[in-house]
């Protein structure tokens, strides 16, 4: 008899048993919730940007309000959404499955995390309420320090409050995967999801107190009239840069590591196959997240540094991009001769593969010092951005989250609706963004609510493509939640995959293993057989 979907819901099901619970699941439900509710924010304000984008005057908002929307859509997007989304719900979720264990290693901390991610949410909900901020979500000086009188401090002190609960996640999951693996799960039995979830743990470790403390000394400048950022009071504006992105470069990789783990594991799923060369797969997100940190300095090309910096700084980002191209390749390596199944995790896997390929073959454009003195600050860095943050980060953790649905909530969802929201997200992305590449060669400038009229037939494609992609966004919300009441029972593996999640029931138990499970054999082991195992 299968289990219902609220088994796994430990001790009763009112709103004090979820406000205390210790279960790892439990509260990953409620990452899921706020993150959902921190995405919809930030995309209520990407509408009125590409609204009012779609004619070349600043017609729809005053310039001083179009500065508080890309801000705060920066902020909510960023902060809020793309670096927590799958380490706090995905990783939450399925750390301890996927391991073999009970519980994360801290389970008290955990809920402690979210209510702290929470906490900070709710200044930036204050600061947005009261007025908003205008510096852009990087926060540059003088902006942020002398210029600007809109809600910097509570904006900042909420960034700075969401890093502790960063930081408590990380050392959760490190702790996690090397003290509680499943008998028999040695480091090179482990799932490449745990693989890209312990890199990005490390950037949230190392990476993330910078950041606080970077915003945090703004908020003190502003408010004790400190000299660190400003030049009036012996401050330096361009060592905020280095503070900023000395943690917001790897900052992209805590968005995008974790879609490439889920990636490896659908592709892996879905094609029946091992993953092609997975101890380089392995290595290579260890070698992305340490890499990560050596090469700040290109944001920074325009920014007064050195000729001799800048090369170090440009060898070094066409090096990171190595590790990044050894996944690519060795997922397609992985689908050649595989018996593949067109089911909707795997259309967002392809997705993924093809938008994050994109992104990060335009990002050594931007590696490129003479290139990316001409693009700086055009719709160039903006495509760019978006290809690795939206077409990778959301894209994987929409894979992931419909190949993990059934074991979350014991249900099937509706598998045509799904692919149907998959192929309009994929087609209203591009729409979107890559005209947004030709606009960024072409000189136009970012973050400008008016433009030259030579520009409007592609911002208008722009804006046609988002509104497509809002559409794609919102179905799955429909058919997810119906799945809840009316879908199939899922059973325990209905995709016929390895790995420990799969062997508890769906949706997990409390303590999600009837007896602790031993591992005998290495990741990814599928019979060769054509078609999906039933």
């Amino acid at each position: 008899m299968p289990l219902p979907p609220q088994h796994y819901l430990n001790n009763g099901y009112g709103v004090k048993s979820w406000l205390l619970t210790r279960d790892h699941k439990r509260i990953a439900l409620l990452y899921l919730a706020a993150v959902t509710f921190f995405f919809f924010i930030g995309g209520a304000f990407a509408v009125v940007i590409r609204l009012e984008l779609a004619t070349p005057a600043g017609d729809l908002v005053s310039d001083e309000t179009y500065n508080k929307l890309f801000t705060m859509h920066g902020v909510m997007m960023v902060f809020f959404f793309l670096i927590p989304v799958i380490p706090a719900v995905l990783g939450n979720f399925l750390v301890p499955l996927m391991i073999g264990a009970k519980d994360l290693a801290f389970p008290k901390l955990n809920l402690a995390s979210w209510y702290i991610y929470m906490l900070g949410g709710l200044f930036t909900l204050y600061a947005l309420v009261t007025g908003g901020v205008d510096t852009g979500w990087t926060f540059y000086t003088p902006f942020s320090t002398v210029s600007s009188t809109t809600k910097v401090i509570p904006t900042a002190l909420g960034i700075f409050i969401t890093g502790f609960s960063s930081i408590l996640t990380g050392l959760n999951f490190i702790v996690t995967i090397h003290r509680m693996r499943a008998p028999g799960m040695r480091w090179f039995r482990m799932p490449l999801f745990l693989w890209s979830m312990y890199a990005t743990s490390l950037i949230f470790v190392l990476g993330t107190p910078v950041i606080a403390i970077t915003v945090l000394l703004i908020a003190a400048e502003r408010v004790f009239q400190f000299g660190f950022f400003d030049p009036a009071r012996g401050g330096d504006p361009v060592l905020f840069q280095h503070l900023f992105w000395f943690y917001s470069h790897p900052a992209v990789y805590i968005m995008v590591l974790p879609s490439m783990g889920i990636v490896s594991e659908i592709v892996a799923a879905f094609c029946r196959k091992q993953v092609f060369g997975y101890e380089f797969v392995a290595f290579s997100s260890l070698a992305i997240a340490v890499l990560g940190f050596l090469v700040w300095g290109h944001h920074m090309f325009i920014a007064g540094e050195s000729v001799y910096a800048a090369l170090i700084f440009s060898i070094l980002s066409f090096l990171v991009a190595i590790p990044s191209a050894v996944k690519v390749f060795n997922w397609t390596a992985t689908m050649y001769k595989g018996s593949i199944s067109w089911d909707t995790p795997m259309l967002y896997a392809i997705g993924f593969i093809g938008l994050f390929t994109v992104g990060g073959l335009t990002g050594l454009f931007l590696a490129a010092v003479g290139l990316d003195v001409h693009v700086t600050d055009t719709y160039f860095i903006i495509a760019h951005f978006h290809y690795i943050m939206v077409g990778g980060t959301i894209m994987g953790y929409l894979g992931g989250l419909h190949y993990w649905w059934p074991k979350i909530s014991g249900r099937q969802y509706n598998e045509a609706l799904a692919k149907l929201s998959a192929g309009i997200i994929f087609v209203g992305f591009n729409l979107t963004f890559f005209p947004q590449f030709v606009l960024g060669y072409l000189g136009m400038p970012r973050r400008y609510h008016a433009y030259p009229p030579e520009f409007q037939v592609l911002n208008v494609l722009s804006s046609a493509g988002a509104s497509i992609l809002g559409v794609g966004y919102l179905i799955p919300m429909v058919y997810l939640m119906w799945s809840l009441r009316y879908g199939k029972v899922a059973g325990s593996n209905p995709w016929g995959a390895t790995g420990l999640e799969w062997t508890t029931t769906s949706p997990p138990p409390t303590d999600n293993f009837t007896q602790t499970p031993i591992v005998t054999q290495e990741p990814y082991v599928y019979p060769r057989v054509e078609g999906r195992v039933a």
